[in-house]
């Protein structure tokens, strides 16, 4: 079994308790089962997250609404499913949906999980939203660093040029600087090389 699934059915049969419905959606191998949960009125959340991943991994696309609604969700754990199982999916919607979610600062709190899957695709939409997404976070007292933090280690994954400015800005934050640096060298042929270091002005 997928690690993944292993801990979304965990976590999920706590929630559903002695259900006869968690018990058919695990059990199932019927696509068509698991998408009509995702329609019919009335499905509690644990099933429709369920049914919604198991969708994902086999790579159905009447998964895709249901998953990014979940990415978005204030619950972290339901966030990371949904991430892996979009990222599992295979939607060229993906892309552009994660990165609308992470620059969107009405829900900034929820970025973090959108920031990554964008990380994982290595879309080109990635670079870009990260950018705006960590420039956002470059102010004093911003409570966000975990995403500040995940969009400077992405853009340091994704090695991309562009990237450089907002990572040398970065460098004046104590908490993103070691980060930065680390992100700042793995873009290659760098032409900031020698700009200043966490420290020196």
């Amino acid at each position: 079994m997928d690690e993944e699934l292993r801990s979304l059915t965990e976590r999920l049969r706590a929630e559903a308790g002695a259900s006869e419905t968690y018990e058919r959606l695990v059990a199932t191998g019927d696509l068509d089962t698991l998408a009509a949960v995702l329609t019919e009125p009335g499905q509690p959340l644990w099933a429709r997250e369920l049914a919604a991943f198991r969708l994902g991994l086999a790579g159905d696309r009447r998964a895709f609404e249901a998953l990014v609604l979940l990415l978005n969700h204030r619950d972290p754990p339901r966030c990371a499913a949904a991430a892996h199982a979009l990222a599992r999916l295979g939607d060229p919607r993906t892309a552009r949906a994660a990165a609308a979610l992470a620059t969107n600062e009405l829900r900034v709190a929820y970025a973090l999980h959108p920031v990554r899957l964008l990380v994982r695709l290595r879309a080109p939409e990635a670079v870009p939203a990260l950018i705006t997404t960590l420039q956002r976070r470059l102010h004093p007292h911003d409570p966000y660093r975990r995403v500040a933090l995940a969009c400077v280690e992405g853009l340091g994954e994704l090695g991309d040029a562009r990237a450089e400015p907002v990572l040398n800005e970065s460098l004046a934050h104590p908490a993103l600087a070691e980060a930065a640096v680390r992100a700042l060298a793995r873009i290659p042929g760098r032409k900031s090389s020698r700009r200043r270091t966490p420290g020196r002005r």
